[in-house]
Order: C-alpha cells, then sequence, then structure tokens
C-alpha cells in the first residue's frame, strides 16, 4: 500500500478514566430501562418514583450526552448527590483519532482491562455512519480479514458497545447544546453498522441490549432500520436477531461454493452455504425488513469470476437482497489481492442486469488503515518495536 500523498491529521485523545470497578460504583451506561430501574431501587429510590427517576436520568445520558450527576438540573440537589454515591457515567477511552483525507475517522479505544478495540465514521452526503466493534479480537479466522489475524480477548459489554457511539457524538459536537433544543438538521451520526471487530452473533446478548438503548426514542433514538448487523453466518441466532433486535441484517458472504468459503470463511465448515441461506429467507419476514444486504469482498482471481457472478445470483434467488461489493482492502502480509476494476465492474454488470442493486463500496479511510483491525495491529506492533529497542538497550 503506498503512502497517503498528503499528511493525514493525528491527534491524541485522552478521556480521564473513570473504572467503576476499582471505586465501587456502578456505570449507569449500557444499563436497560429495567435494569436501571432496578439500579436506582436498590440505592433508595422510592419504587413509586422509579419510573419517572428512569426516564429523567436516561434522557440525561442519552439525548443530552451528561456525564455528571450535578448537571440533571431538574433532579432535587439531594437526589442529584445520591446518585453520584453509588453510580458513574463512563464510556471507553480514546487513545488515538486519525482522520482521513476523504473524512473518514478512526478511533482506537480503550476499555476496562487495558484492552483496545476500534471504531470508525465515515461522514457521506446526507448520512454518517459508525462502524462498531463487539469484540476484541475475533475468533473466527477469515483470512482475507486482518482482524482474524488476532486472538479473541473477550466480549465487549452493553457499556462499551453504546459507549463507542456516545464517544463518537463526542466527536462529532452532536449534542444538543445546554439550554437549547436538540438540533434537527440532518444527523452526523445517523447510522450504525455492527461491521467493526468481532462477531456480533457470538456477543448477542450484550449487543441487543446496547442496540436496544440505541434505538429507545427517548434517547439516541436511531431507528432500528439505521442499523445493520453484519453476521458471518451464526445460523442459529439469525432467528432471534429478527425477534429480539429487528435490525437490518447483512451477511459475510464472500463465495459461492463451500470450497472457497470454507477457506475465506471458515465458519462456513460448521452452517454451510445452504444451511445458512435457508435461514436468511426466513429473516425478511420475521423481522420485516426490507432485505439482506449480501457483502462480497473481491479478492482478485479468487471468487471475482464472472461464473462466479452468475453462481451468486442463482444462489439467493428468492431472498429480498442486495450485493454489496467491496473492493478488497489491502493489508500488510495479506495473502489476496483487490481484483482489478474491469473485473468488478463485469462482476457487478451481471448481479445488476440479474435485477438486483450491486453498489461497489468506495474504499475508504486507506491512508489510516482503516479495515477492521488495522489501527490496532499497527500499534501493537509499534508498542513491540519500542519493547524490544528496551530490552536491546537493557542487555548492552
Amino acid at each position: 500500500m503506498t503512502a497517503p500523498s498528503a499528511p493525514i491529521t493525528q491527534d491524541v485523545l485522552t478521556i480521564p478514566r473513570r473504572t467503576p470497578e476499582g471505586d465501587g460504583k456502578r456505570n449507569l451506561v449500557g444499563l436497560t430501562r429495567d435494569q436501571l430501574r432496578d439500579a436506582l431501587i436498590e440505592t433508595g429510590t422510592p419504587e413509586k418514583q422509579a419510573k419517572m427517576r428512569v426516564g429523567q436520568v436516561w434522557q440525561w445520558i442519552y439525548q443530552k450526552g451528561v456525564r455528571d450527576f450535578d448537571s440533571m438540573t431538574n433532579l432535587a440537589k439531594a437526589y442529584r448527590a445520591q446518585l453520584d454515591e453509588n453510580f458513574v457515567i463512563a464510556i471507553p477511552e480514546v487513545v488515538q483519532r486519525h482522520v482521513s483525507e476523504d473524512g473518514t475517522r478512526k478511533y482506537l479505544v480503550r476499555i476496562a482491562g487495558g484492552h483496545e478495540v476500534e471504531t470508525v465514521y465515515i461522514p457521506e452526503e446526507g448520512r454518517g455512519t459508525l462502524c462498531i466493534s463487539s469484540q476484541v479480537g475475533c475468533t473466527l479466522t477469515c483470512s482475507f480479514c486482518h482482524t482474524g489475524t488476532q486472538r479473541l480477548v473477550r466480549n465487549l459489554t452493553p457499556a462499551e458497545i453504546v459507549g463507542q457511539i456516545m464517544l463518537a457524538r463526542d466527536d462529532l459536537g452532536e449534542w444538543p447544546e445546554p439550554g437549547r433544543a436538540p438540533k434537527d438538521e440532518t444527523r452526523l451520526l445517523s447510522n450504525i453498522v455492527l461491521m467493526g471487530m468481532g462477531e456480533p452473533l457470538y456477543n448477542f446478548e450484550s449487543v441487543r441490549d446496547a442496540m436496544k438503548i440505541a434505538m429507545d426514542p427517548e434517547g439516541i433514538s436511531l431507528s432500528r432500520r439505521r442499523i445493520t448487523l453484519s453476521t458471518s453466518g451464526v445460523v442459529p441466532e439469525i432467528a432471534r436477531t429478527a425477534e429480539e433486535i429487528g435490525c437490518l441484517l447483512a451477511v459475510s458472504f464472500h463465495a459461492t461454493t463451500d470450497e472457497v468459503r470454507d477457506r475465506l470463511v471458515p465458519i462456513n465448515k460448521r452452517w454451510n452455504i445452504a444451511e445458512l441461506l435457508e435461514a436468511l429467507k426466513a429473516y425478511p419476514k420475521l423481522s420485516n425488513s426490507e432485505r439482506i444486504t449480501f457483502e462480497y469482498v473481491m479478492l482478485k482471481d479468487v471468487n471475482d469470476s464472472d461464473a462466479d457472478a452468475r453462481r451468486l445470483v442463482k444462489l439467493i434467488r428468492g431472498i429480498p437482497a442486495k450485493i454489496n461489493l467491496i473492493p478488497f482492502n489491502e493489508w500488510p502480509g495479506s495473502p489476496y489481492e483487490r481484483s482489478d476494476w474491469k473485473r468488478i465492474k463485469s462482476f457487478a454488470d451481471i448481479i445488476y442486469k440479474a435485477g438486483y442493486a450491486s453498489p461497489i463500496r468506495t474504499p475508504r479511510g486507506e491512508d489510516i488503515m482503516a479495515a477492521c483491525g488495522q489501527l490496532k495491529s499497527a500499534t501493537e506492533r509499534a508498542r513491540k518495536s519500542r519493547a524490544q529497542i528496551e530490552a536491546e538497550t537493557r542487555a548492552g
């Protein structure tokens, strides 16, 4: 990958770290409404007042972006002190913030235990999409994905998932100003895609609870149709996603034969293409979703032939769908190359003529290695180099 011709901006931001586990206070971020109600009652809120208090606290946190209880001015001073004595409002820490020439923002985010994940914001005309992570690392080892080279460490909590939305809104300045009505212009952060690090359906409960918070009309208030969950094909959880979340669904498909998909997306060895497609056929009806997005990364001489395109059309027949063609975002040491532009266009043309939308995703943030897993990996390499230098110095 060649270096960008113009410099990118790179800030290192540090949010004062607040660790609820360390001071004995419970973090309110990430609690469902029922969990928040129980927490308030446990710390002295009368049951008759609990529903009202939940609504008030919820709006301060998720509608107004407030992080300290003293700013919750419609609560009595004594009650604010009671909240402060028992709780915190804490979100993950931004370690690095990279801004691409095309406006893409990539955040390296530190969570509890010192682990790091990535969040990427992609601005587009009339909308802005936030790509959030659900796990530290990944267990799926997809051979074209850089995150697949990183071992799975742990699942993210609901607070760490919804916290990524909150820190992005911080950076975009998208919370309403104190004393003023909420902004009504086009949202800078209007869409969420669960396409960052990890397999969301291997962390189902946390993802579900975080997305319910994001969809709550008295808070962040994103429509379920503005949220897309991407799975590599955890078949048993697909129907559950329709019933308990109801968001749009995307599938990391990437191949038209089991032989190739076994290599690219190893989860296919557990649930093959036929089993996956059977589960997908029911999803739009169960979730009232318009269609499913099939993600298809274009890998030179691997999955990009005209025969592959024709097979893909046959496979998805009967499923309301669009095919999102993704030029491979190359990373150092990758065993694959991006398909030639002419080949991608030919592939897209076959799909389009068969009656399916086949947009070619414009590569974004390549100058800041914005494909999932890259910034974190680069950071780890840099740390290893420093450690080696220090060791050599001590040895000398």
